[in-house]
């Protein structure tokens, strides 16, 4: 994965780097996209051009919070009948490995925390999110924002982790249009 986010980060910022980019993550793109932020924080000043090109990023159900909330999500998740297993085998996979999952997690994580990006973003979350601690999530804002960063969000109390758009279709296009529009960029709905 972070070969495949490196190349993306050397064929953006050699061969796309005279275009404006915005940026939309799922859960998976949230994750490809922190792998791209790790290998530019490395050489930032290589990598300008790209970080100034962006001039927003969407995320929608960061995975994001402690590895024992991740582990728990995974277990509410993928097999809700086999729920503590799931967290037990999980948290004993990130401590057999851990130079090549906690230690790589960690160091992503505060690369994304210190995002080498400064264009304004916006979250889609939920409180019920397994996956994604919101609480995390909103000191995440909160940090960004002291930092002068422009940062949208929306937060509903229940919704589907990656789902939001299907749950709330209204709410969800509405935040993201509004979004957009403000990074004057082309409009949603022209290309919908």
């Amino acid at each position: 994965m972070l070969s495949r986010a490196i190349a993306m980060a050397g064929v953006t910022a050699n061969k796309i780097s005279k275009h404006i980019t915005l940026l939309s993550g799922t859960p998976t793109g949230g994750y490809t996209f922190t792998q791209v932020l790790v290998h530019v924080a490395k050489d930032t000043q290589r990598y300008q051009s790209l970080t100034n090109r962006i001039r927003g990023h969407i995320y929608d159900s960061l995975v994001i919070g402690s590895l024992e909330h991740m582990a728990i999500g995974l277990g509410k998740t993928m097999m809700p009948r086999m729920e503590s297993l799931v967290r037990a085998v999980s948290l004993l996979y990130f401590r057999a490995f851990k130079h090549q999952t906690v230690d790589y997690f960690n160091s992503a994580i505060d690369v994304f925390w210190n995002t080498p990006v400064n264009a304004p973003s916006l979250f889609f979350y939920s409180e019920n999110d397994a996956l994604c601690d919101y609480k995390s999530l909103e000191k995440v804002v909160e940090l960004w924002r002291s930092r002068g960063l422009t940062v949208e969000s929306k937060k509903w109390k229940e919704s589907i982790h990656a789902g939001h758009l299907r749950t709330h279709p209204q709410e969800y296009l509405s935040t993201l249009d509004n979004f957009v529009q403000s990074l004057n960029i082309v409009p949603l709905k022209a290309k919908m």
